[in-house]
């Protein structure tokens, strides 16, 4: 099968070539400290060497416990937030019919996902919904404490005890979570949930090849072996042996970071395929946790192509010269549909018939990016043969594997996550969460001198 290519023909404007190769060595060097763990954020490395690693007997394992959810739910939902659902979502959404949740007879359970927003009328919606189906819930947390994914599941729960009864919901709750230690593992344990280990050096960004993402993948119908077959094609291609020249995460990584140093602060993943819309929210996650601390750090953003273009196109093409683009491109569509002729051709489309909808859409593509680098906004094309497991799995590694290198590059840890539990402390603070009684005190005052008079 066709692997990922990637063009930087529309860089060199900014970029020249002979630029992009002194930096080589020292992408070599970054790629090669995620093997040796002799950099920042050793003890987080599990997922570099996971696709090549993984088991049959752990395919099996994932195998047979999403056999026994498809047989048992209508209704699968998948409790996480973050990386414990970025990537399932990602992947099951790239590769699922576009309109999965209208069909009345499907051979899968509907994938729904909870614990990843705290809107109470979302859950209760949810709620009203779940009372009426059969469903599971696959529970994916680290700690069992994270505040969004542990509400949805106290309320889910309570919800399936009430619905069949304790002993047949303990056979429809899945958790993954961490090895020996946490509150979602000490009732796990209680209760006898079967269970997955998340790994402790693999972080939740870079966890969709682990359980996390195989399973609720799995669920949904899809062939995990096929994915993780992909990610392991990208893990050999990208490995430290590989020189600069032909390792495409290493030069990806290198142009982000030399874009970025001449100004181009902000980058938008650009998709032409609406299938891909959560897959760039997976990617966004993974670069800006990775990358955005000490003040610095590309800002990641994204846009669904066409339909972004008549509402964002305009500051793309026109707006401050801050940004590049990284467009991901999809070789060949799964199906064919041609534009038909028609006699009073009122829409002036006559032009068009007889071609595919993809030929339309490709010239649409082609035309922006020539467009958008016209208007001063440098190009990356990243082609994928098709929208498969296969391909899925090597687009995964290989935004891993450059996150990982730009990471290093950039010069900061790209496997911590320290700024996000600012955001926790406060909201702990305001509810007045035991614990956090100094807090409480320290952030009421704080209010009410930014509130007074």
């Amino acid at each position: 099968m066709d692997s990922i290519k990637m063009n930087i023909q529309y860089v060199y404007n900014w970029l020249p070539e002979e630029d992009i190769l002194k930096q080589g060595a020292n992408a070599i060097a970054c790629n090669r400290a995620l093997y040796d763990g002799s950099r920042e954020g050793s003890d987080f490395l599990g997922w570099v060497r996971l696709p090549s690693s993984i088991t049959d007997d752990q395919f099996k394992e994932i195998e047979s416990t999403a056999e026994s959810l498809r047989s048992a739910c209508d209704v699968v939902v998948v409790v996480g937030i973050g990386g414990s659902y970025l990537g399932a979502r990602a992947v099951i959404d790239a590769l699922n019919n576009s309109f999965d949740r209208l069909q009345t007879k499907r051979d899968h359970p509907l994938i729904v996902y909870a614990g990843n927003n705290l809107s109470e009328d979302y859950l209760y919606e949810l709620i009203k919904y779940l009372e009426n189906t059969s469903f599971g819930i696959i529970n994916i947390s680290k700690s069992g404490t994270t505040t969004e994914p542990a509400v949805a599941f106290r309320l889910l729960k309570d919800l399936l005890e009430d619905k069949v009864g304790k002993s047949e919901a303990r056979n429809r709750i899945v958790a993954i979570t961490d090895a020996k230690k946490g509150a979602l593992r000490t009732l796990a344990s209680m209760e006898k949930y079967k269970t997955f280990v998340i790994p402790d050096d693999v972080g939740g960004r870079y966890s969709v090849l682990t359980p996390v993402g195989l399973l609720p993948i799995a669920v949904a119908g899809f062939d995990i072996r096929k994915l993780v077959q992909g990610a392991a094609t990208m893990e050999k291609n990208t490995g430290p042996n590989i020189a600069f020249e032909y390792n495409l995460s290493a030069i990806y990584a290198v142009i982000r970071n030399e874009l970025y140093k001449k100004g181009k602060k902000i980058e938008i993943l650009v998709n032409y395929h609406p299938k891909l819309h959560y897959f760039s929210e997976w990617w966004k996650q993974l670069f800006g946790e990775s990358e955005g601390k000490e003040n610095k750090g590309i800002f990641p953003a994204a846009v669904d192509f066409t339909t972004d273009l008549h509402s964002m196109g305009q500051w793309i093409q026109e707006g401050e010269r801050t940004i590049f683009e990284t467009v991901i491109s999809i070789k060949e569509p799964n199906y064919r549909v041609e534009i038909p002729y028609d006699s009073q051709n009122l829409d002036g489309l006559n032009y068009l018939a007889g071609k595919r909808v993809d030929e339309v859409n490709k010239m649409a593509e082609l035309g922006t990016r020539i467009a958008h680098v016209e208007g001063g906004v440098p190009n990356i094309l990243i082609e994928i043969p098709k929208l498969d497991e296969e391909s899925m799995g090597k687009l995964i590694y290989f935004f891993e594997k450059a996150c990982g290198i730009s990471g290093y590059i950039l010069g900061v840890n790209p496997f911590n996550q320290p700024g996000v539990e600012a955001y926790k402390r406060n909201m702990f603070a305001l509810l007045e969460k035991p614990g956090y009684e100094d807090e409480t005190k320290a952030i009421k005052q704080k209010l009410s001198t930014l509130y007074k008079g």
